[in-house]
């Protein structure tokens, strides 16, 4: 199975797990901005796709350039995946996956959650700012749940929670 990984990475913890999934399915990986400019032809070559980006404001940035060419891709194997330094188990997590795909899309995508990391050092400021605030917040919640307080070891400072188990799931979707 000829599989594609196109990504968007901010600091690097999608663009390392685009390259661990290439690894895993023997794939090739492209930068988002480097697909934009390919042909829909281009995708024709593939039996999968999978399109990779971090988390911004509850959502999968850049989702939309996958989830306009799903219709184009229709009998091909699709997923996306976002990438986020909020725990797996986080309750936030599914709804975001929720949302990235419409009740349509999901007959033929599927949405998947890796655990990546902060740089903060890498991150523009906007979302260094995002980040901060967000962090203080949950720093102040009074009555903090375990997951409060898993998000505030997460989200602190910078930090690398980026596993390859969290690539198992899309594997084995892909392989299926």
């Amino acid at each position: 199975m000829k599989t594609l990984i196109v990504y968007f990475s901010q600091t690097g913890f999608t663009q390392k797990y685009a390259e661990w999934l290439a690894e895993a399915l023997n794939g090739k990986t492209i930068t988002m901005k480097e697909a934009s400019k390919k042909d829909d032809s281009y995708f024709n070559d593939f039996d999968a796709i999978i399109f990779g980006s971090w988390l911004s404001m509850e959502k999968i940035a850049k989702a939309d350039w996958f989830t306009s060419r799903i219709d184009k891709w229709k009998g091909k194997k699709l997923a996306i995946f976002g990438v986020g330094a909020s725990p797996a188990e986080y309750s936030g997590i599914q709804g975001i996956l929720d949302k990235a795909l419409n009740d349509e899309q999901k007959k033929i995508a599927k949405a998947f959650y890796c655990v990546g990391g902060l740089s903060y050092e890498k991150m523009s400021f906007g979302s260094k700012m995002l980040m901060k605030t967000f962090a203080a917040m949950l720093k102040g919640k009074k009555n903090k749940t375990e997951t409060d307080k898993a998000m505030i070891e997460h989200v602190a400072s910078s930090c690398d929670f980026s596993d390859k188990k969290y690539i198992e799931p899309i594997v084995a979707y892909i392989k299926s």
